[in-house]
Protein backbone atom coordinates (compact mmCIF):
# COMPACT_ATOMS: atom_id res chain seq x y z
CA UNK A 1 0.00 0.00 0.00
CA UNK A 2 1.24 3.41 -0.87
CA UNK A 3 2.59 5.84 1.99
CA UNK A 4 0.41 9.38 2.30
CA UNK A 5 1.91 12.70 3.30
CA UNK A 6 0.37 14.87 5.73
CA UNK A 7 -0.12 16.95 2.91
CA UNK A 8 -2.13 15.04 0.77
CA UNK A 9 -6.19 15.11 1.30
CA UNK A 10 -7.60 12.30 -0.98
CA UNK A 11 -5.29 9.55 -2.81
CA UNK A 12 -7.21 7.50 -5.43
CA UNK A 13 -5.36 4.22 -6.31
CA UNK A 14 -5.77 2.23 -9.47
CA UNK A 15 -9.41 2.56 -8.87
CA UNK A 16 -12.15 0.49 -10.99
CA UNK A 17 -15.87 0.36 -10.58
CA UNK A 18 -18.06 -2.24 -12.35
CA UNK A 19 -21.56 -2.13 -11.96
CA UNK A 20 -23.31 -5.30 -13.17
CA UNK A 21 -26.22 -5.01 -15.26
CA UNK A 22 -28.80 -7.82 -15.23
CA UNK A 23 -31.48 -8.69 -18.03
CA UNK A 24 -34.35 -9.60 -15.40
CA UNK A 25 -34.32 -9.46 -11.54
CA UNK A 26 -34.19 -12.68 -10.63
CA UNK A 27 -31.06 -13.30 -12.13
CA UNK A 28 -29.72 -10.90 -9.59
CA UNK A 29 -31.66 -12.58 -6.76
CA UNK A 30 -30.75 -16.26 -7.99
CA UNK A 31 -26.84 -14.88 -8.24
CA UNK A 32 -26.93 -13.37 -4.99
CA UNK A 33 -28.57 -16.78 -3.53
CA UNK A 34 -25.99 -18.78 -5.31
CA UNK A 35 -28.58 -20.72 -7.17
CA UNK A 36 -26.83 -19.85 -11.02
CA UNK A 37 -23.65 -20.42 -12.08
CA UNK A 38 -24.04 -19.05 -15.53
CA UNK A 39 -23.01 -15.32 -16.34
CA UNK A 40 -26.36 -13.49 -16.45
CA UNK A 41 -25.21 -9.97 -16.72
CA UNK A 42 -22.86 -7.34 -18.59
CA UNK A 43 -20.48 -5.38 -17.25
CA UNK A 44 -20.40 -1.84 -17.57
CA UNK A 45 -17.01 -0.04 -16.20
CA UNK A 46 -18.16 2.81 -14.90
CA UNK A 47 -14.03 3.57 -13.53
CA UNK A 48 -11.04 1.77 -15.03
CA UNK A 49 -7.67 2.66 -12.97
CA UNK A 50 -7.99 5.48 -12.11
CA UNK A 51 -5.43 7.24 -10.00
CA UNK A 52 -4.96 11.14 -9.10
CA UNK A 53 -4.65 12.78 -5.77
CA UNK A 54 -5.56 16.02 -4.23
CA UNK A 55 -3.29 17.96 -2.09
CA UNK A 56 -4.52 19.78 1.16
CA UNK A 57 -5.75 23.42 0.42
CA UNK A 58 -6.32 22.52 -3.21
CA UNK A 59 -9.27 22.88 -5.68
CA UNK A 60 -9.43 20.09 -7.99
CA UNK A 61 -12.55 20.22 -10.52
CA UNK A 62 -13.15 16.97 -12.37
CA UNK A 63 -14.97 17.30 -15.89
CA UNK A 64 -15.98 14.77 -18.45
CA UNK A 65 -19.53 14.01 -20.50
CA UNK A 66 -22.68 12.67 -19.17
CA UNK A 67 -21.89 8.87 -18.16
CA UNK A 68 -17.97 9.73 -18.47
CA UNK A 69 -17.80 8.57 -14.52
CA UNK A 70 -17.87 12.11 -12.68
CA UNK A 71 -20.23 11.36 -10.10
CA UNK A 72 -18.96 7.78 -9.08
CA UNK A 73 -16.08 9.11 -8.38
CA UNK A 74 -17.21 11.70 -5.88
CA UNK A 75 -19.99 8.57 -4.44
CA UNK A 76 -16.61 6.23 -3.58
CA UNK A 77 -14.54 9.02 -2.55
CA UNK A 78 -17.09 9.98 0.13
CA UNK A 79 -18.16 6.38 0.68
CA UNK A 80 -21.55 6.44 -0.64
CA UNK A 81 -20.14 3.51 -3.32
CA UNK A 82 -17.24 0.28 -2.76
CA UNK A 83 -14.94 0.38 -5.40
CA UNK A 84 -14.43 -2.88 -7.40
CA UNK A 85 -10.63 -2.68 -7.16
CA UNK A 86 -8.28 -0.02 -6.03
CA UNK A 87 -7.93 2.15 -3.12
CA UNK A 88 -8.94 5.46 -1.59
CA UNK A 89 -7.36 7.43 1.37
CA UNK A 90 -8.98 10.61 2.30
CA UNK A 91 -7.82 12.90 5.44
CA UNK A 92 -10.21 15.12 6.80
CA UNK A 93 -13.61 15.68 7.80
CA UNK A 94 -15.63 15.59 4.40
CA UNK A 95 -19.05 17.58 3.53
CA UNK A 96 -20.62 16.45 0.30
CA UNK A 97 -23.15 18.20 -1.74
CA UNK A 98 -24.07 15.13 -3.83
CA UNK A 99 -27.34 14.54 -3.61
CA UNK A 100 -28.97 17.40 -1.37
CA UNK A 101 -31.74 16.39 1.04
CA UNK A 102 -30.99 12.96 0.73
CA UNK A 103 -31.45 12.03 4.49
CA UNK A 104 -34.40 14.49 5.29
CA UNK A 105 -37.04 13.36 7.00
CA UNK A 106 -40.17 14.98 5.13
CA UNK A 107 -42.42 14.88 8.01
CA UNK A 108 -40.00 16.53 10.52
CA UNK A 109 -39.41 20.06 10.36
CA UNK A 110 -36.71 22.25 8.85
CA UNK A 111 -35.51 22.62 12.44
CA UNK A 112 -35.18 18.99 13.31
CA UNK A 113 -34.04 18.28 9.94
CA UNK A 114 -31.01 20.49 10.77
CA UNK A 115 -30.18 18.22 14.11
CA UNK A 116 -30.98 14.98 12.41
CA UNK A 117 -28.18 15.67 9.64
CA UNK A 118 -26.04 16.90 11.96
CA UNK A 119 -26.21 14.05 14.12
CA UNK A 120 -25.99 11.83 10.59
CA UNK A 121 -22.53 13.32 10.03
CA UNK A 122 -21.47 12.90 13.66
CA UNK A 123 -21.93 16.30 15.40
CA UNK A 124 -23.00 16.73 19.16
CA UNK A 125 -25.94 18.60 19.90
CA UNK A 126 -23.86 21.35 21.16
CA UNK A 127 -21.99 21.41 17.97
CA UNK A 128 -25.04 22.22 16.09
CA UNK A 129 -26.49 24.53 18.60
CA UNK A 130 -23.51 26.39 17.73
CA UNK A 131 -24.01 26.31 13.93
CA UNK A 132 -28.13 26.95 13.86
CA UNK A 133 -28.14 30.19 13.46
CA UNK A 134 -25.81 30.38 10.37
CA UNK A 135 -27.58 27.45 8.82
CA UNK A 136 -30.77 29.27 9.46
CA UNK A 137 -29.48 32.63 8.02
CA UNK A 138 -27.96 31.33 4.99
CA UNK A 139 -31.31 29.58 4.10
CA UNK A 140 -32.97 32.67 4.72
CA UNK A 141 -36.52 30.68 4.15
CA UNK A 142 -38.34 32.75 7.01
CA UNK A 143 -40.94 31.00 9.40
CA UNK A 144 -40.80 27.94 7.08
CA UNK A 145 -38.20 26.43 9.03
CA UNK A 146 -40.50 26.07 11.56
CA UNK A 147 -42.78 23.95 8.95
CA UNK A 148 -42.55 20.61 7.83
CA UNK A 149 -40.27 20.13 4.77
CA UNK A 150 -43.00 18.52 3.71
CA UNK A 151 -45.11 21.85 2.93
CA UNK A 152 -41.64 23.38 1.44
CA UNK A 153 -41.18 24.39 -2.14
CA UNK A 154 -38.56 22.69 -4.66
CA UNK A 155 -36.53 25.88 -3.82
CA UNK A 156 -36.88 26.11 -0.06
CA UNK A 157 -35.96 22.69 0.25
CA UNK A 158 -32.32 22.80 -1.79
CA UNK A 159 -31.60 26.06 0.26
CA UNK A 160 -32.25 24.19 3.30
CA UNK A 161 -30.46 21.15 2.53
CA UNK A 162 -26.90 22.79 1.15
CA UNK A 163 -27.21 25.93 4.17
CA UNK A 164 -26.99 22.56 6.22
CA UNK A 165 -24.03 20.88 3.88
CA UNK A 166 -21.98 24.03 3.83
CA UNK A 167 -22.22 25.18 7.26
CA UNK A 168 -20.45 21.94 8.82
CA UNK A 169 -17.03 23.99 8.77
CA UNK A 170 -15.73 20.86 6.86
CA UNK A 171 -12.12 20.90 6.17
CA UNK A 172 -12.92 18.91 2.47
CA UNK A 173 -15.97 20.21 0.77
CA UNK A 174 -16.78 18.05 -2.37
CA UNK A 175 -19.63 19.11 -4.59
CA UNK A 176 -21.55 17.85 -7.55
CA UNK A 177 -23.38 20.57 -9.31
CA UNK A 178 -24.65 21.76 -5.78
CA UNK A 179 -23.68 25.04 -6.63
CA UNK A 180 -26.39 26.23 -9.15
CA UNK A 181 -29.09 25.29 -6.91
CA UNK A 182 -32.10 28.02 -6.26
CA UNK A 183 -32.24 31.50 -7.30
CA UNK A 184 -29.59 33.82 -9.25
CA UNK A 185 -29.35 35.70 -5.53
CA UNK A 186 -29.20 32.47 -3.23
CA UNK A 187 -26.75 30.95 -6.22
CA UNK A 188 -24.30 33.99 -5.57
CA UNK A 189 -24.28 33.43 -1.77
CA UNK A 190 -23.41 29.86 -2.66
CA UNK A 191 -20.31 30.89 -4.50
CA UNK A 192 -19.37 33.82 -2.49
CA UNK A 193 -19.03 30.88 0.26
CA UNK A 194 -17.35 29.26 -2.22
CA UNK A 195 -14.81 31.71 -2.45
CA UNK A 196 -14.40 31.79 1.59
CA UNK A 197 -14.19 27.94 1.63
CA UNK A 198 -10.93 28.60 -0.70
CA UNK A 199 -9.09 31.72 1.20
CA UNK A 200 -9.47 29.62 4.49
CA UNK A 201 -7.46 27.35 2.80
CA UNK A 202 -10.07 24.49 2.65
CA UNK A 203 -9.78 21.42 -0.26
CA UNK A 204 -12.16 21.49 -2.33
CA UNK A 205 -13.13 19.01 -4.83
CA UNK A 206 -16.16 19.22 -7.60
CA UNK A 207 -18.00 18.27 -11.00
CA UNK A 208 -19.46 21.09 -12.72
CA UNK A 209 -20.33 21.39 -16.42
CA UNK A 210 -19.71 25.33 -15.81
CA UNK A 211 -16.23 25.38 -17.45
CA UNK A 212 -16.33 29.24 -16.44
CA UNK A 213 -16.28 27.58 -12.72
CA UNK A 214 -13.97 25.53 -13.54
CA UNK A 215 -11.70 28.03 -15.16
CA UNK A 216 -12.20 30.75 -12.53
CA UNK A 217 -12.20 28.43 -9.15
CA UNK A 218 -9.89 25.51 -9.71
CA UNK A 219 -5.83 25.07 -9.02
CA UNK A 220 -6.18 21.77 -11.20
CA UNK A 221 -8.38 19.68 -13.28
CA UNK A 222 -9.50 16.29 -14.06
CA UNK A 223 -10.58 15.32 -17.17
CA UNK A 224 -12.65 11.56 -17.31
CA UNK A 225 -13.71 10.12 -20.57
CA UNK A 226 -16.13 7.13 -20.56
CA UNK A 227 -14.65 6.06 -17.18
CA UNK A 228 -11.02 6.89 -18.02
CA UNK A 229 -8.62 9.85 -16.89
CA UNK A 230 -7.45 11.20 -20.09
CA UNK A 231 -6.81 14.14 -18.55
CA UNK A 232 -4.88 16.10 -15.18
CA UNK A 233 -3.66 19.30 -15.29
CA UNK A 234 -4.16 22.93 -15.95
CA UNK A 235 -7.65 24.00 -16.10
CA UNK A 236 -7.29 25.55 -19.80
CA UNK A 237 -5.38 22.09 -21.16
CA UNK A 238 -8.75 20.38 -19.86
CA UNK A 239 -10.57 22.08 -20.87
CA UNK A 240 -8.93 22.30 -24.61
CA UNK A 241 -9.06 18.28 -24.68
CA UNK A 242 -12.76 18.25 -23.47
CA UNK A 243 -13.62 20.20 -26.37
CA UNK A 244 -12.34 17.84 -28.73
CA UNK A 245 -14.23 14.97 -26.73
CA UNK A 246 -17.46 17.18 -27.02
CA UNK A 247 -16.88 16.64 -30.84
CA UNK A 248 -15.53 12.95 -31.24
CA UNK A 249 -12.15 14.80 -32.26
CA UNK A 250 -10.20 13.26 -29.25
CA UNK A 251 -8.43 10.23 -29.84
CA UNK A 252 -7.24 8.89 -26.91
CA UNK A 253 -3.02 8.93 -26.26
CA UNK A 254 -3.06 11.92 -28.99
CA UNK A 255 -2.75 14.88 -25.70
CA UNK A 256 -2.70 18.36 -26.56
CA UNK A 257 -0.92 18.65 -29.58
CA UNK A 258 -1.48 20.60 -32.79
CA UNK A 259 -1.73 17.19 -34.49
CA UNK A 260 -5.50 16.95 -32.69
CA UNK A 261 -5.92 20.46 -34.82
CA UNK A 262 -5.50 18.45 -38.30
CA UNK A 263 -7.53 15.63 -37.31
CA UNK A 264 -9.82 17.67 -37.14
CA UNK A 265 -9.60 19.51 -40.39
CA UNK A 266 -9.71 18.92 -44.04
CA UNK A 267 -9.07 20.26 -46.82
CA UNK A 268 -12.33 22.08 -46.89
CA UNK A 269 -11.25 24.12 -43.16
CA UNK A 270 -12.82 22.39 -40.18
CA UNK A 271 -14.87 19.36 -41.89
CA UNK A 272 -14.04 15.97 -40.57
CA UNK A 273 -13.60 13.60 -43.50
CA UNK A 274 -16.82 11.83 -44.27
CA UNK A 275 -19.02 14.51 -42.18
CA UNK A 276 -20.60 17.64 -42.63
CA UNK A 277 -19.72 20.39 -40.00
CA UNK A 278 -22.53 20.76 -38.46
CA UNK A 279 -22.80 16.72 -37.45
CA UNK A 280 -20.13 17.40 -35.41
CA UNK A 281 -22.25 19.82 -33.34
CA UNK A 282 -25.66 19.41 -30.89
CA UNK A 283 -27.80 20.71 -33.26
CA UNK A 284 -30.86 22.33 -31.54
CA UNK A 285 -34.05 20.33 -32.37
CA UNK A 286 -36.39 23.23 -31.89
CA UNK A 287 -34.52 25.61 -34.25
CA UNK A 288 -36.73 28.57 -36.01
CA UNK A 289 -36.26 27.97 -39.48
CA UNK A 290 -37.68 29.55 -42.63
CA UNK A 291 -37.18 31.35 -45.44
CA UNK A 292 -37.85 30.99 -49.67
CA UNK A 293 -34.72 28.82 -49.84
CA UNK A 294 -33.79 30.61 -53.22
CA UNK A 295 -30.31 30.24 -51.39
CA UNK A 296 -30.08 27.47 -48.68
CA UNK A 297 -27.80 27.34 -45.50
CA UNK A 298 -26.81 23.87 -45.48
CA UNK A 299 -23.93 23.38 -43.49
CA UNK A 300 -22.31 25.61 -40.70
CA UNK A 301 -20.32 24.96 -37.86
CA UNK A 302 -17.56 26.94 -34.81
CA UNK A 303 -14.06 26.48 -34.68
CA UNK A 304 -11.48 27.99 -32.24
CA UNK A 305 -8.24 29.74 -32.73
CA UNK A 306 -6.89 26.76 -33.00
CA UNK A 307 -9.33 25.05 -35.89
CA UNK A 308 -10.73 22.54 -33.56
CA UNK A 309 -14.40 22.36 -34.25
CA UNK A 310 -16.12 23.43 -31.03
CA UNK A 311 -19.12 24.97 -29.32
CA UNK A 312 -16.99 26.25 -26.34
CA UNK A 313 -14.43 29.60 -26.15
CA UNK A 314 -12.61 30.93 -23.24
CA UNK A 315 -13.18 34.63 -23.01
CA UNK A 316 -10.40 37.07 -25.00
CA UNK A 317 -9.78 34.29 -27.76
CA UNK A 318 -10.74 34.45 -31.31
CA UNK A 319 -13.59 31.94 -33.13
CA UNK A 320 -15.12 31.51 -36.51
CA UNK A 321 -18.23 30.97 -37.44
CA UNK A 322 -18.65 29.00 -40.77
CA UNK A 323 -21.62 28.64 -43.11
CA UNK A 324 -22.22 27.15 -46.27
CA UNK A 325 -24.93 28.53 -48.59
CA UNK A 326 -26.16 26.50 -52.29
CA UNK A 327 -28.27 28.62 -54.67
CA UNK A 328 -31.38 26.45 -56.01
CA UNK A 329 -31.89 29.52 -58.41
CA UNK A 330 -30.57 32.92 -59.46
CA UNK A 331 -29.90 34.79 -56.23
CA UNK A 332 -28.70 39.03 -56.84
CA UNK A 333 -25.64 39.77 -54.32
CA UNK A 334 -27.29 37.80 -51.25
CA UNK A 335 -26.02 38.79 -47.98
CA UNK A 336 -25.15 35.92 -45.41
CA UNK A 337 -25.37 37.27 -41.89
CA UNK A 338 -24.79 35.64 -37.88
CA UNK A 339 -26.13 36.64 -34.84
CA UNK A 340 -25.84 35.48 -31.18
CA UNK A 341 -28.47 35.78 -28.93
CA UNK A 342 -28.43 35.26 -24.78
CA UNK A 343 -30.90 32.40 -23.29
CA UNK A 344 -33.73 35.10 -22.73
CA UNK A 345 -33.65 35.78 -26.71
CA UNK A 346 -31.89 39.12 -26.90
CA UNK A 347 -29.98 39.76 -29.36
CA UNK A 348 -26.45 40.72 -28.26
CA UNK A 349 -24.31 41.15 -31.03
CA UNK A 350 -23.54 40.08 -34.84
CA UNK A 351 -22.41 41.01 -38.30
CA UNK A 352 -23.15 40.34 -41.89
CA UNK A 353 -21.52 40.78 -45.27
CA UNK A 354 -22.56 44.12 -46.02
CA UNK A 355 -21.81 45.56 -42.67
CA UNK A 356 -18.35 44.15 -43.37
CA UNK A 357 -18.04 45.55 -46.37
CA UNK A 358 -17.44 42.16 -48.20
CA UNK A 359 -19.66 42.30 -51.44
CA UNK A 360 -20.96 38.98 -52.66
CA UNK A 361 -21.33 37.85 -56.37
CA UNK A 362 -25.05 36.81 -58.00
CA UNK A 363 -25.21 33.13 -57.88
CA UNK A 364 -26.61 31.21 -60.06
CA UNK A 365 -28.45 27.97 -59.73
CA UNK A 366 -26.20 25.15 -57.98
CA UNK A 367 -23.50 28.04 -56.84
CA UNK A 368 -22.01 27.34 -53.57
CA UNK A 369 -20.34 30.27 -51.16
CA UNK A 370 -18.53 29.38 -47.74
CA UNK A 371 -18.56 32.16 -45.75
CA UNK A 372 -16.38 32.82 -42.27
CA UNK A 373 -16.74 35.45 -39.87
CA UNK A 374 -13.67 35.42 -37.43
CA UNK A 375 -13.40 37.82 -34.44
CA UNK A 376 -12.34 37.90 -30.73
CA UNK A 377 -15.16 37.06 -28.28
CA UNK A 378 -15.19 39.03 -25.40
CA UNK A 379 -18.92 38.17 -24.11
CA UNK A 380 -19.07 37.64 -20.14
CA UNK A 381 -19.19 33.78 -19.37
CA UNK A 382 -22.60 31.93 -20.09
CA UNK A 383 -24.31 30.09 -22.67
CA UNK A 384 -25.84 31.73 -25.62
CA UNK A 385 -27.03 30.73 -29.14
CA UNK A 386 -26.41 31.72 -32.60
CA UNK A 387 -28.60 32.48 -35.40
CA UNK A 388 -27.63 32.07 -39.04
CA UNK A 389 -29.21 33.80 -42.38
CA UNK A 390 -29.30 34.13 -45.96
CA UNK A 391 -30.92 37.49 -47.07
CA UNK A 392 -30.95 39.72 -50.08
CA UNK A 393 -33.06 42.44 -52.29
CA UNK A 394 -35.07 41.16 -55.44
CA UNK A 395 -36.97 43.64 -57.86
CA UNK A 396 -36.14 45.87 -55.28
CA UNK A 397 -37.84 44.21 -52.18
CA UNK A 398 -36.29 42.76 -49.13
CA UNK A 399 -36.28 39.44 -48.78
CA UNK A 400 -35.25 35.93 -46.45
CA UNK A 401 -33.76 33.39 -48.73
CA UNK A 402 -33.02 31.05 -45.48
CA UNK A 403 -32.82 32.03 -41.82
CA UNK A 404 -31.75 29.23 -38.86
CA UNK A 405 -32.49 30.79 -35.74
CA UNK A 406 -30.88 29.31 -31.87
CA UNK A 407 -29.14 26.65 -33.88
CA UNK A 408 -26.40 25.69 -32.25
CA UNK A 409 -25.89 26.94 -28.16
CA UNK A 410 -21.91 27.96 -27.24
CA UNK A 411 -20.64 28.24 -24.53
CA UNK A 412 -18.34 30.86 -23.38
CA UNK A 413 -15.56 30.04 -20.65
CA UNK A 414 -14.52 32.80 -18.31
CA UNK A 415 -12.26 33.51 -15.12
CA UNK A 416 -13.09 36.79 -14.91
CA UNK A 417 -16.48 38.58 -15.37
CA UNK A 418 -17.32 41.93 -15.59
CA UNK A 419 -21.07 44.25 -15.55
CA UNK A 420 -23.37 43.52 -18.66
CA UNK A 421 -23.40 41.69 -21.48
CA UNK A 422 -19.35 42.20 -23.17
CA UNK A 423 -16.26 42.76 -21.35
CA UNK A 424 -14.81 46.29 -21.91
CA UNK A 425 -11.60 45.15 -20.96
CA UNK A 426 -10.42 48.39 -18.69
CA UNK A 427 -7.77 48.64 -17.12
CA UNK A 428 -7.86 49.73 -13.55
CA UNK A 429 -4.73 51.75 -11.54
CA UNK A 430 -4.95 52.47 -7.72
CA UNK A 431 -2.00 55.12 -6.90
CA UNK A 432 -2.55 55.59 -3.07
CA UNK A 433 -1.14 59.30 -2.26
CA UNK A 434 0.92 60.55 0.80
CA UNK A 435 -1.23 62.03 3.44
CA UNK A 436 1.36 64.91 3.53
CA UNK A 437 0.88 65.35 -0.37
CA UNK A 438 -2.45 66.10 -0.31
Amino acid sequence: MQEHDNQTAISVQDITKIYRLYNRQRDRLWESLGLDFKKNYKEKHALSHVNFEVKKGETVGIIGTNGSGKSTMLKLITGVLTPTSGQIHVDGRISALLELGAGFNMEYTGIENVYLNGTMIGFTKEEIDQRLQSIIDFADIGDYINQPVKSYSSGMFVRLAFAVAINIDPEILIVDEALSVGDVFFQSKCYRKFEDFKREGKTILFVSHDLSAISRYCDRAILLNQGDKVYEGTPKEAIDIYKKVLVDQFHKGTGTADAAAADAQSEEGGKSAGNMWKDMFPVNPSLVEYGEKNAEIFDYGLYDEKGLPTSNFLKGSSFTVKMKIRARETVLEPIFAFTIKNLKGIEICGTNTTMEKIPVPTMKAGDEHVVTFTQKIDLQGGEYLLSLGCTGYQDGMFRVFHRLYDVISLTVVSSRDTVGFYDMNSVCELDPQDESEQ
